[in-house]
């Protein structure tokens, strides 16, 4: 037994709905809870972003830290 279009009219119906994009979401029973999940993705966004946000202020303080304290010495080496 073989798999695919055996003859001609097999050939065009595979070839007319080889492009149709079926849309049957709504017909499958998931185990997660879409509203639930989408929570949970926007906590990690909003985590993520603030942890961003919290890594920047912290690089702009060690920044300020490291610049005021910092101490250049003259060379004797003309340029």
């Amino acid at each position: 037994m073989a798999i695919g279009a055996e003859d001609y009219i097999d050939q065009l119906l595979v070839k007319k709905y080889a492009e149709e994009k079926v849309d049957n979401h709504d017909n499958i029973e998931s185990m997660i809870d879409p509203q639930k999940m989408l929570g949970a993705m926007n906590d990690y966004a909003s985590m993520h972003k603030n942890m961003m946000l919290l890594k920047q202020r912290l690089n702009i303080a060690c920044y300020a830290i490291n610049a005021r304290s910092a101490r250049y010495n003259k060379s004797a080496q003309p340029y």
